[in-house]
């Protein structure tokens, strides 16, 4: 099939899936209580004629669509979970919550899930029109943010029978992803001690509250010992009440632990539970933990980002009228960042790669290719995209769905999720990836150099789920 063509089956199903998009925006749905998300997709995949399977991985709103038969086996990623307390009113241009509290998709997953659909309706249609040997396999993962519903999956065995993975995110670049991640592992710490009058007799106190705020200090002292790329976040989700007079009996403490690769952020993880532990012997308290969730480093396939960033190339960008872009300069004005940011944040691509970017930026939006370059470099953030890419090869493209410079996981994305320019990334985005998709089917060659890359980057021990056995999914509270 060729680009032309994936271009025109796409744009025949515009509608129907921008439509779902909004749909979903409007859901805002968090980790794994996506059930009109899900049925959302699950809907649009049976009347295309993939065959569903809902609750795999013993994951609730996870889910498959498959079309085809034999070798290859493709999958193509697609997210469509919400954030917490970041409601918007769609298209305003200035901070406006229309319910206060509630979730919004402050990461333009309503975009992410429906741009995979996009891509794998139409790697259905070259099956269907072909009889090439090939099978497509939509995933519905949830749970990204906060849940890690892909390592899930992954531990139990969803994405074993794939040659490869494809899948993207929306963004404010166009670019073949050649960036790595953090791994995480999310914990939860309760102690337990003895109320008392905190005037009264305090001395018979054992404060839970003190437990949480010294294992705070002894984490803060950590890291001026830990490696400068690693991370730990925390939130404080149970003080213990609202009487400063008694002495607080319980308290919790949620931490995110990250470091580039998985043996790291263990490492990390063993020294806060000593730190936990000695909290607790401080202060007379028990401590209980809980482990919540945690995901893997990406594993880079330089063969596949190659091909997907040929398509980029391929496929022709988005085109935007004036009305459009001077809503994007709008919410471009918004924002703290400057354009500089974006030249030293790719800055390990070379003097060839900023000089590049400093030609094309400036703009509210930046309508160009950025250029590729092996990288491998862990971004700040994390993705359970990591675990799939230590099952197989996998590889991941940013489409423009926002204007430059917006912040991640902020309003301004939330507002721009129903933005035609948002719709209009998100199709270039389906367009790129079922190119690439359609390309490894045809290429026996390309698909076994990938293979073999991945290969040598996994090494022999393999895939080793980070998510330990009898823990489940935990929607968040």
């Amino acid at each position: 099939m060729s680009i032309e063509k994936i271009v025109e089956c796409i744009n025949a199903k515009a509608d129907m899936l921008t439509q779902a998009s909004d749909n979903i925006w409007e859901y805002a749905e968090m980790a794994f209580r996506e059930h009109k998300s899900m049925n959302e997709i699950c809907a649009i995949l049976e009347a295309e004629g993939f065959k569903v399977e809902k609750g795999i991985g013993d994951v609730e709103t996870a889910f498959s669509g498959t079309y085809g038969t034999g070798k290859p086996v493709i999958g193509i990623l697609g997210e469509f979970d919400a954030l917490d307390n970041l409601n918007q009113v769609a298209g305003a241009t200035h901070k406006e919550s229309f319910k206060e509290g509630c979730p919004g998709h402050g990461c333009g997953h309503n975009l992410f899930g429906i741009g995979s659909l996009a891509a794998a309706i139409a790697v259905k249609e070259y099956l269907k029109e072909t009889g090439a040997s090939g099978t497509v396999v939509y995933f519905g993962t949830p749970g990204e943010e906060g849940g890690s519903g892909k390592a899930f999956m992954a531990r139990e065995g969803v994405f074993d029978g794939l040659d490869a993975a494809i899948t993207w995110h929306p963004g404010s670049v166009n670019m073949a992803s050649n960036n790595s991640s953090l791994a995480n592992i999310q914990v939860k710490f309760k102690y337990d001690g003895i109320s008392a009058h905190a005037a009264g007799d305090p001395q018979n106190g054992r404060s839970a509250l003190d437990a949480v705020e010294l294992l705070n200090i002894g984490v803060q002292f950590l890291r001026e010992h830990m490696i400068p790329e690693a991370r730990i976040h925390y939130a404080i989700t149970d003080a213990g009440g609202f009487s400063p007079n008694v002495v607080q009996p319980h308290a919790e403490v949620l931490y995110l632990i990250r470091a580039p690769k998985n043996a790291q952020v263990k490492k990390l993880y063993d020294r806060v539970m000593k730190i936990a532990n000695g909290a607790a012997l401080m202060t007379e308290t028990t401590m209980t933990y809980e482990f919540i969730k945690a995901c893997s480093n990406v594993v880079n396939n330089v063969t596949l980002e190659r091909a997907l960033d040929k398509n980029l190339h391929a496929v022709p960008l988005p085109e935007y009228t004036a009305e459009e872009l001077e809503t994007a300069q709008a919410y471009k004005d918004t924002t703290a960042a400057d354009d500089a940011d974006l030249a030293e944040k790719y800055s390990a691509g070379g003097p060839e790669v900023v000089k590049f970017i400093k030609e094309h930026q400036g703009g509210p939006l930046n309508n160009f290719i950025m250029p590729y370059f092996p990288s491998g470099k862990a971004m700040g953030g994390s993705t359970d995209v990591g675990d799939v890419s230590w099952v197989c090869p996998t590889a991941q493209i940013n489409a423009v769905t926002l204007a430059a410079n917006t912040p991640g996981h902020s309003w301004q994305i939330v507002a721009q999720g129903k933005s035609s320019i948002a719709h209009k990334g998100m199709l270039y985005a389906g367009e790129v990836m079922a190119a690439t998709v359609i390309d490894l089917m045809n290429d026996p060659e390309m698909l076994a150099a990938a293979k073999a890359e991945h290969a040598e980057k996994v090494g022999p021990e393999g895939y080793i789920c980070p998510i330990p056995k009898g823990i489940k999914p935990q929607p968040i509270k």
